[in-house]
C-alpha cells in the first residue's frame, strides 16, 4: 500500500456520458453494457446530477468539486478516492465503499449513506471480488472535516477512526453506527440519534450536543470536555417515565377515551406533561382529543391516524414520530420538535367550534426534514418556525403565518 500514486487520467464530459449511459445498459443488463471503471481517472468539477452509477469503480478517483446530487451510488467502490468540496445532496450511497477517502467540505445533505464504510483506507486493500484495487495508494483514515451530513442517512454505517472535526451532524441517523475512536471534535450533533451505535473512545470535545439522543449507546469512554449535556436523551428517562404512572398509562387512556366519548361525564383527561413516553405502548389511531402532554417525550413513536384534536403539546419531543393522517386541529405545538416526523396527510388546519375558529399553533416549532405531504396547515401559526428540507409537497399553506419563519423545502 506505499510507493507513488499514478497519476490521474482525465477525460472529457462527452466521454463520461458515454461511461454513464453504458454503465446503465450493464445495470439493466442491455447489449453492449460495461460496468463503470474510473479507477484513478481525474474527474473533477464534473457535472453528474442524477446519474446511477451503482456498483461503479471510481477508486482512487478524483472527484473534488464534482457535482454528484441525487447520484445513485450504491454499492459504489469510492476507495481513496477524493470528494473534496463534492456535492453529493440527496445522493443514494447505500454500502458504498469510501474507505480512506478525502471528504473535506463535501456536501452529503439528506444522503443515504446506510451501511456505508469509511473506515482507515489501510484496513483492507483489496474489492469486493477479492483482487487488490489500491496497491500503490498511501491512505490513513477518512477525513471529513467540516462536511455537511445534516440530514443524513447514516444508519450502521462504520465510521470507526474518522476524522470529522467540525463536520455538521445535523438531525443525522447514527443509530447502529461503528464510531469507534472518531474524531468529532467541535462538530454539530444537534439532534442526532446514536441509538445502538459504538462510540467507544470517540472524541467530542467542545461538540454541539443539543437535544442528542444517545439512548441505549455508552458514553462511558467517550470525550465530552466542553460538551453541554443538559438537553441529552439517554436510556433513562427525561422526568418521569411513563412506568411510574399511578394507574398505568394504559387505564389513562382507557379513561380518557370513555372522558372524549360521553362528553366529560366519565372517565377523567389524560395528563402527561414532562411525562418520557420511550418505549411505550403505539398511540395509532386512538382517540386523544385534549390530550395535555406539554414538554412530553413522544420520540419515535406511532401516533398514525390519531385524533389530537385541540391538544396541548407545547414543548413537546416529536421527533421522527408517524403522524400520518392525524388529526391536529387546533393543537397547541408551539416549541415542539417535530424533526423528520412523518406528518404526510395529516390535519392541522383550524378548529371550528360554533362561530369560533382556532388556529393550530406551531410558533417557534422545529419541523426540520419533516414530512408534510398532502397536509393541511390553513391557517396556521408558523411564526418562527424552522421548516428547513421539509417536504412541501401539495402541503396546504393558505392563509398561514409565516412571519420570521424559515422555509428552504426539500426536493420531493
Amino acid at each position: 500500500m506505499t510507493g507513488k500514486a499514478p497519476s490521474k487520467r482525465r477525460i472529457s464530459h462527452i466521454e463520461l456520458t458515454e461511461v454513464v449511459k453504458t454503465h446503465q445498459d450493464f445495470l439493466l443488463g442491455r447489449p453492449g453494457g460495461l460496468r463503470a471503471q474510473l479507477v484513478q481517472h481525474d474527474l473533477s468539477g464534473m457535472l453528474l446530477t442524477g446519474s446511477n452509477l451503482k456498483d461503479a469503480d471510481l477508486t482512487g478517483a478524483n472527484l473534488a468539486g464534482a457535482e454528484l446530487s441525487d447520484c445513485v451510488l450504491d454499492g459504489a467502490m469510492l476507495f481513496g478516492a477524493n470528494l473534496s468540496e463534492a456535492n453529493l445532496d440527496g445522493a443514494r450511497m447505500v454500502g458504498a465503499d469510501l474507505r480512506g477517502a478525502t471528504l473535506r467540505g463535501a456536501r452529503f445533505r439528506n444522503a443515504n449513506l446506510y451501511k456505508s464504510d469509511f473506515r482507515d483506507g489501510s484496513v483492507d486493500g483489496r474489492g469486493k471480488s477479492g483482487n487488490l484495487t489500491a496497491v500503490t495508494m498511501k491512505l490513513g483514515p477518512t477525513h471529513m472535516e467540516k462536511a455537511d451530513l445534516s440530514g443524513a442517512d447514516l444508519r450502521e454505517a462504520n465510521m470507526a477512526a474518522v476524522i470529522a472535526t467540525c463536520a455538521d451532524f445535523t438531525d443525522a441517523d447514527l443509530q447502529g453506527a461503528n464510531l469507534t475512536h472518531a474524531n468529532l471534535r467541535a462538530a454539530n450533533l444537534t439532534g442526532v440519534r446514536f441509538d445502538g451505535a459504538r462510540l467507544d473512545h470517540a472524541d467530542f470535545s467542545g461538540a454541539n450536543l443539543a437535544y442528542v439522543v444517545f439512548g441505549n449507546a455508552s458514553i462511558a469512554t467517550v470525550v465530552l470536555d466542553g460538551c453541554d449535556l443538559s438537553t441529552v436523551l439517554t436510556d433513562k428517562p427525561r422526568g418521569r417515565s411513563f412506568r411510574e404512572l399511578d394507574p398505568p398509562l394504559a387505564e389513562c387512556i382507557d379513561a380518557h377515551i370513555r372522558w372524549v366519548t360521553t362528553g366529560g361525564r366519565d372517565g377523567a383527561p389524560l395528563i402527561l406533561d414532562g411525562i418520557d413516553l420511550r418505549g411505550g405502548p403505539g398511540l395509532r389511531g386512538l382517540e386523544l382529543s385534549g390530550l395535555s402532554a406539554e414538554g412530553a417525550v413522544f420520540i419515535g413513536l406511532d401516533l398514525t391516524r390519531a385524533s389530537l384534536v385541540g391538544a396541548r403539546l407545547k414543548g413537546a419531543d416529536l421527533r421522527t414520530c408517524s403522524l400520518k393522517g392525524a388529526d391536529l386541529r387546533g393543537t397547541n405545538l408551539e416549541g415542539a420538535r417535530l424533526n423528520g416526523a412523518d406528518l404526510r396527510d395529516a390535519k392541522l388546519g383550524p378548529l371550528l367550534s360554533g362561530d369560533r375558529s382556532y388556529s393550530t399553533n406551531l410558533r417557534d416549532a422545529l419541523l426540520r426534514r419533516t414530512d408534510l405531504r398532502g397536509a393541511d396547515l390553513q391557517s396556521a401559526r408558523l411564526n418562527a418556525a424552522d421548516l428547513t428540507d421539509a417536504v412541501l409537497y401539495k402541503t396546504n399553506l393558505d392563509d398561514c403565518d409565516l412571519t420570521g419563519a424559515k422555509i428552504a423545502p426539500a426536493k420531493h
